[in-house]
């Protein structure tokens, strides 16, 4: 029976990776970071035969023999925050470094098969592209260009690491899947960074919606492209976007509203002459002035053509986030 290591296990699309795993009848080794994520992982899948490792992203110690008998690395494993890092580096050593180790471990366990968690940020902001022109997988974000933030650099350059790592050893057949914002139902109360961008919409934290795209996806689809890719030919050696549709942050608040009016969700956009004055004192706020004026769509039509399925809407992905993070909030308040 094939046996896939998961990287990051406890991370809220790794959760929906591992569960699409189990029920497709793989053998799963899954790391983390601690006893505490392990322990969590038990409580999800009390009656699954899992293995686990314990590996840290920034230090060599463990890899080589987590993934020793493994047929197949899905590597989720990276650090995204809400907000801009003081040293872009902080983000950006750990998601390169961790992606190579993670690939160089797998080439000297013999693994032939990487799947790897990308991002539509690694996609949508290439400087000689026209800016209001939507993106596909050929197009790459330039990572040096103004207009990119930490994240965005960093996933681009993991990326594009693991592609150099795969041109000097052929042997390994990789694939990128590359996400937009994940919304979707959490498996547990321990969300990720989207839905707390959602849990931001839903209670008045954002009084004022920034001018900007979002390119979304559920997570329950950007799940099983991972797993379907471990064996579908087509997607060896390819990038896919995991990419539902493209909204304003303004409309995604206007989706939140109608299905709940109670919700205090920005009623209108930040206009940019105000958005740059704030951007003069804080670096979240300069790194959104950076999607303004552009178009962040990206086309996910290769991969519903490639795995032959339709996304999720992105309509129907965010209202699963706020069902949850209402149902989180209340639990909060009773206990």
């Amino acid at each position: 029976m094939t046996k896939v290591f998961l990287t990051g296990a406890s991370g809220f699309i790794a959760k929906h990776i591992l569960r699409e795993l189990l029920e497709q009848g793989y053998h799963v080794r899954a790391s983390v970071r601690s006893d505490k994520r392990k322990a969590e992982l038990e409580g999800l899948f009390p009656d699954a035969a899992l293995e686990f490792a314990t590996l840290d992203l920034t230090k060599d110690d463990g890899w080589q023999d987590a993934l020793k008998g493994c047929d197949v690395l899905i590597h989720t494993a990276s650090p995204f925050p809400l907000t801009e890092p003081k040293d872009p580096q902080d983000l950006i050593r750990p998601a390169v470094d961790g992606t190579l180790r993670a690939m160089r471990a797998a080439k000297d366990a013999g693994i032939k098969r990487v799947i790897l968690t990308s991002s539509c940020a690694a996609i949508y902001k290439q400087a000689d592209k026209p800016k209001m022109q939507p993106s596909d997988e050929a197009n790459w974000t330039s990572p040096d260009d103004p207009a990119v933030g930490a994240y965005e650099a960093s996933k681009t350059l993991a990326e594009k690491a693991a592609w150099d790592f795969v041109v000097e050893n052929p042997d390994i057949a990789l694939t990128t899947i590359n996400p937009g914002a994940v919304f979707g139902p959490p498996m547990d109360a321990r969300y990720g960074s989207s839905l707390e961008l959602v849990e931001q919409l839903m209670t008045g934290k954002v009084p004022m919606a920034p001018p900007m795209d979002m390119v979304a996806v559920d997570v329950r689809d950007v799940a099983r492209m991972h797993v379907a890719a471990i064996d579908l030919e087509a997607t060896k050696g390819a990038r896919f976007a995991a990419a539902s549709g493209t909204h304003r942050l303004l409309e995604l608040g206007q989706i939140l509203k109608a299905w709940d009016q109670s919700l205090k969700t920005p009623g209108r956009e930040a206009p940019v002459w105000l958005l740059r004055m704030m951007g003069l004192f804080s670096k979240d706020v300069k790194g959104i002035l950076g999607n303004v004026g552009r178009t962040l769509a990206v086309s996910g039509a290769k991969a519903e053509k490639t795995f032959g399925f339709r996304f999720i809407p992105v309509k129907d992905a965010l209202i699963a986030s706020a069902e949850a993070v209402k149902m989180h909030k209340s639990n909060e308040k009773n206990t």
